[in-house]
């Protein structure tokens, strides 16, 4: 977004995002841009999304639909600590995760990508002043169209009771370096990447399993020192093995529904397995750990659009 863009929005009675109020550590993976509320409970946010991305790469000719997640995901935390005081330090809890995104309007051009979120909050728990749950819904525009909407619920936990809760898993330091050695990534094109380093799946000895890589040095998946697998990890892995069950098909993911069940410790495998519908446009994929299933999400996927007819990628860059 310009600099003229961004400043008539805060004329406008926008507020500029502070990196840290999305979770972030590295201000370049920051992509949104200013937020207001319009109603007690609703919200207009702005958002950038760049014309090249390390990992959330175009393929297709289409933007990446993650970035849609990672778009959303810092919507709850800047939300969270801005308009419902919510401190900084306390953890932020997913539940769950949908969106749908219509292809057509996810083309790359070659340039940024400037987009309008309007945000309604529902179900908003309290604990005494600030917010302790709250669920989502969010109606995603690009210049005026409808691209894409997303639901998401979280719960909120002060560090305390955090700690509490996660007991000897609670230190992020400790928890990374008792990490599982991470095994070789299973392929490149089949999960619809060009980098072996942004494969999060390692192949096993049955067709349609895989066992989760946790690369706990990855620049964008893991942006700062976490306890556990972070959850955008955990739908990279659904997106991909989802695309694997579809190849050779050239296909996109146009939708997730996704549940959170319990944390994905690092010190664990973590295994994923997929299940396509009879039409082979869905794939439920569950990721187990210790044998209890830890996470579950059913992708939908779609041919890639016309406009798609010639596939472009982003060109190499440096992380």
């Amino acid at each position: 977004m310009s600099y003229s863009l961004a400043q008539n929005r805060v004329e406008a009675g926008f507020e500029l995002v502070e990196p840290t109020f999305t979770h972030k550590t590295n201000q370049d993976e920051v992509l949104l841009r200013s937020w207001r509320r319009s109603a007690p409970d609703a919200f207009a946010v702005t958002a950038e999304w760049p014309a090249t991305h390390p990992f959330y790469r175009t393929h297709l000719g289409l933007h990446d639909p993650l970035l849609l997640g990672e778009t959303v995901r810092q919507a709850l935390p800047l939300l969270s600590h801005r308009a419902y005081r919510v401190p900084l330090g306390h953890q932020l809890l997913w539940k769950d995760f949908s969106w749908i995104v219509d292809p057509e309007a996810m083309h790359a051009d070659g340039g940024p990508v400037e987009l309008d979120l309007r945000i309604s909050c529902h179900d908003v728990k309290y604990r005494r002043d600030r917010a302790a749950a709250i669920s989502m819904t969010v109606d995603v525009e690009r210049g005026g169209r409808p691209m894409a909407t997303a639901r998401s619920s979280f719960s909120i936990q002060d560090r305390a009771i955090y700690e509490r809760l996660r007991g000897g898993y609670a230190d992020a330091a400790a928890a990374t370096a008792r990490a599982v050695p991470l095994p070789p990534p299973a392929g490149v094109e089949a999960f619809g990447r060009d980098r072996f380093e942004d494969v999060v799946l390692a192949a096993t000895d049955r067709p349609g399993r895989w066992q989760l890589r946790v690369d706990t040095t990855h620049p964008i998946l893991f942006d700062h020192v976490v306890d556990h697998a972070p959850g955008m990890l955990l739908l990279e892995a659904a997106r991909q093995a989802a695309l694997a069950a579809a190849h050779p098909r050239r296909t996109t993911v146009t939708g997730m529904d996704s549940v959170f069940v319990k944390y994905a410790e690092l010190d664990a495998p973590c295994w994923l397995e997929t299940e396509r519908s009879v039409d082979g446009d869905q794939v439920r994929v569950v990721a187990r750990q210790h044998d209890r299933e830890i996470f579950s999400s059913t992708v939908t996927l779609s041919a890639a659009p016309a406009t798609a007819s010639a596939p472009v990628t982003s060109a190499p860059v440096a992380v």
